[in-house]
């Protein structure tokens, strides 16, 4: 029941709020000066805090509104803002007014004979359509004057004859339900449904992944579409109503559907179960993710999105790596694979197997790309191939427990293999004589390994919490970081004890070095993830992966309301008390689902796998439980949702332009690339503004802006104006341009071109 009222764009909470019960539906009105909130089989109207005052108490109850009999499931408001109808686990809907009228009683909708899920006004609120979950649309209308005195329903047509009028009309009318419709959608209940005014259009999901548009209130059925495997549990339409928004929260689906042409506009999905590994490219543009769900994702670090998934795996991959040369991915999974990945064509061209199926826990590919090596769970050895040929080149024995890391030294010459058996082992794979150099001996079980970017110092976690440095030149240890009680922190609601004395989460099972080699970055099965320095051994950050409350682990304090005599009440299996009989059967097998099968219920917990350093040092990865994390020092890495937008012409880029609102109107103009368009708006900008404007454009546009610059500078007489442009847009961008030099490089030779063409044509004059 906790509340937070944000400021969208600039990603800020302004107010806290506890409203001490579950919410099923929370809805602003029309004209933004109420909020309206389901409370079990109520509705509280609050009003909106006023954002130019600070208040100590922003919310103020303004009323409350009764007359449901069980759980409200949504609210809508009138267009006026006026009145607004509530729809219940009771089967009926009731019509509700903002202030109280003289003599009025909420008006009671019933006939369905399920759940409603949700009512709608038509856009002249002269009609109220009710849709149930057992597919029954019942449209409600305007009852006519001769049955004034008749309370039954009919399907017969009803006539608006006689309607009320004012600014009261909605809640003077006697409404009566004028048509019955059902979609007949065989073994389907609805699930989620919305409603698009302007062009009356009602789109519904359904429990099969298959969703459905509907014209009302003729109730013609435009197309349906099987999008899911599985129920589709939220829907959205865009305010022109050309576009849908579906997510199916078991698969982790998001889908965007452009109904008129029937095409797809953004796909994505995310790992089904937990995502385990992750690996940066060289460029640092994409990320490799490998989860339980035995797929490979490869995600694009700028826009968010993933842009191909492998799925050749039989079980849960265990690492991915990337190459350090070419557009070659590696992985290593349980199925006792080792699989090579093209990133070009997009295929599997290398499948590393074992003499013998054993499964593999660890993956390391050395600096040339030529050989792979992979450790296994089970024999507790190390097995090298030859990328090249596909064949096994050797098997390194001497471990005596499992293999946890792998890594191979920058320069190449060595392979470092962790073991639960307290050791950490240098094998020199390319050299003549003795392959294994005197192990590395721990105090505890190693659990993971980073090579300092140069290649001479090695970091290694072990089971007791702590960071061990050691020197390779001169095989000794150098300094020791004691991590466990930094990384503790999170108390699980099974736990006798309190998160500082609790014994797991205290370890680090991934650890990585800066680009730079001066920090160290871990994370493990705790809430945090942490920054060492590694010379003065100190902490320097501590980042909380989540504040999900949902997740086990993110409290430091457990909450003693919550703990009953039969235990926590977070354990206590409340599946059978579900009302729906979809909700309360348990499908699952045996060994088919995450945590603890002897436990009744299970919680995910708040952990990281694995973390990563970006090669280009800007930026760093967490693979969580609650997805793929990024973090980043430049603020332009997140996704921008205002990219998805379809009310941008020629017509209202130049109405922009005409208010002077330069950087405005050439962002519109890079967004719909219309040449002639960007041309007007580049050359309208006055030129005492240009390092103004050059500062603030996204520094997505920046390469596009370069490149319409160095054409520019080929095909224009205004010489000067485009070197100016060229000059501020170096300036204020330059450390964003030379970090990515390699992925801009074209760029920059047209913009050297159009430069030395002008400088050659003026020695020739």
């Amino acid at each position: 029941g906790r509340a937070l009222l944000v400021n969208f764009r600039r990603g800020t909470v302004l107010h806290h709020f506890n409203l001490k019960r579950p919410v099923n539906d929370i809805q602003f009105s029309p004209n933004g000066k109420f909020i309206t909130v389901t409370h079990d089989a109520h509705i509280q109207v609050w009003r909106t805090p006023n954002h130019l005052l600070r208040e100590f108490a922003p919310f103020v109850l303004h009323r409350t509104c009764t007359g449901h009999h069980d759980d409200v499931t949504s609210i809508t408001w009138s267009a006026d803002s006026r009145f607004f109808i509530s729809t219940s686990r009771d089967m009926t809907a009731r019509l509700y007014t903002l202030d109280p009228l003289e003599d009025y009683r909420p008006k009671t909708f019933a006939g369905h004979r399920d759940v409603l899920l949700k009512a709608y006004f038509s856009k002249d609120s002269k009609i109220i359509y009710t849709i149930s979950r057992d597919g029954a649309v019942f449209e409600w209308r305007q009852k006519p004057k001769d049955r004034a005195g008749d309370d039954s329903d009919s399907d017969e047509d009803m006539v608006d004859a006689d309607a009320p009028t004012g600014e009261n009309a909605i809640a003077l009318t006697r409404w009566g339900i004028a048509q019955r419709h059902f979609f007949n959608q065989a073994h389907t209940k609805v699930t989620c449904t919305t409603w698009h005014a302007a062009s009356n259009l009602l789109v519904v999901g359904f429990s099969t992944g298959v969703f459905g548009l509907w014209e009302m209130p003729s109730f013609t059925n435009i197309h349906t579409l099987s999008i899911s495997q599985e129920k589709i549990t939220s829907v959205a339409i865009n305010p022109s109503g050309e576009w849908l928004a579906f997510g199916a929260k078991k698969l982790g689906q998001l889908l965007v559907w452009e109904w008129q042409s029937e095409s797809y506009v953004l796909k994505q999905q995310g790992h089904y179960f937990d995502m385990n590994t992750l690996s940066f490219s060289g460029d640092g543009q994409s990320v490799a993710t490998g989860g339980d769900d035995g797929k490979i994702k490869v995600w694009n670090t700028n826009s968010g999105f993933c842009f191909v998934t492998f799925s050749e795996h039989t079980a849960a991959v265990s690492t991915v790596e990337f190459a350090k040369q070419g557009q070659v991915l590696f992985s290593a999974s349980l199925d006792g694979t080792v699989r090579a990945f093209d990133l070009i064509r997009y295929r599997n061209f290398r499948t590393f197997t074992s003499p013998s199926p054993i499964q593999f826990s660890s993956l390391a590919v050395d600096p040339s790309g030529e050989v792979v090596a992979a450790g296994s769970n089970d024999s507790f050895e190390v097995f090298m191939w030859s990328v090249q040929t596909g064949k096994l080149l050797d098997v390194l024995t001497g471990h005596e427990g499992p293999i946890s890391a792998l890594a191979f030294s920058p320069t190449g010459n060595t392979l470092v293999s962790a073991s639960w058996d307290k050791s950490v082992r240098l094998w020199n794979v390319f050299g003549r004589g003795a392959r294994a150099i005197e192990p590395f001996m721990m105090n505890s079980e190693v659990l993971a390994l980073a090579f300092r970017p140069d290649g001479k110092e090695l970091a290694a976690s072990t089971l007791d919490g702590q960071i061990t440095f050691w020197d390779l030149e001169n095989s000794r240890q150098t300094s020791v970081i004691e991590g466990r009680k930094d990384i503790s922190g999170g108390r699980k609601v099974d736990d006798r004890v309190t998160a500082a004395n609790s014994a797991s989460g205290k370890s680090f099972n991934s650890l990585a070095y800066t680009a730079d080699g001066s920090c160290l970055i871990g994370g493990g099965n705790s809430k945090y993830v942490l920054i060492y320095d590694v010379r003065e051994g100190v902490m320097l950050k501590k980042f909380q992966i989540s504040e999900n409350l949902s997740l086990d682990g993110t409290e430091e304090y457990l909450d003693s309301r919550k703990v009953t005599e039969a235990g926590p009440v977070e354990l206590i299996d409340d599946r059978g008390d579900e009302s729906d009989l979809e909700d309360r059967l348990d499908k699952t097998l045996p060994g088919a689902s995450k945590g603890d099968l002897s436990k009744r219920k299970y919680r995910p917990e708040a952990r990281t796998k694995a973390v990563r350093f970006s090669p280009t040092g800007r930026s760093w990865a967490a693979a969580s439980t609650e997805g793929l994390l990024i973090y980043s020092l430049d603020e332009t890495i997140a996704f921008d949702p205002l990219d998805l937008d379809i009310d941008l012409t020629p017509q209202s880029v130049l109405t922009v332009l005409n208010r002077k609102e330069y950087l405005k109107a050439l962002v519109m103009a890079f967004r719909l690339n219309e040449k002639h368009l960007i041309q007007r708006c580049f050359e309208s900008i006055p030129p005492p503004d240009i390092r103004l404007n050059a500062g603030q454009l996204p520094i997505l546009y920046v390469p596009n802006m370069l490149r319409f610059v160095a054409n520019y500078l080929e095909t224009s007489p205004h010489m000067e104006f485009g070197l100016l442009w060229a000059n501020a847009l170096l300036l204020a961008h330059g450390r964003h341009l030379r970090d990515r030099s390699g992925e801009f490089a074209s760029v920059f030779r047209a913009l050297q071109k159009g430069i030395t063409d002008f400088q050659m044509s003026i020695a020739r004059t």
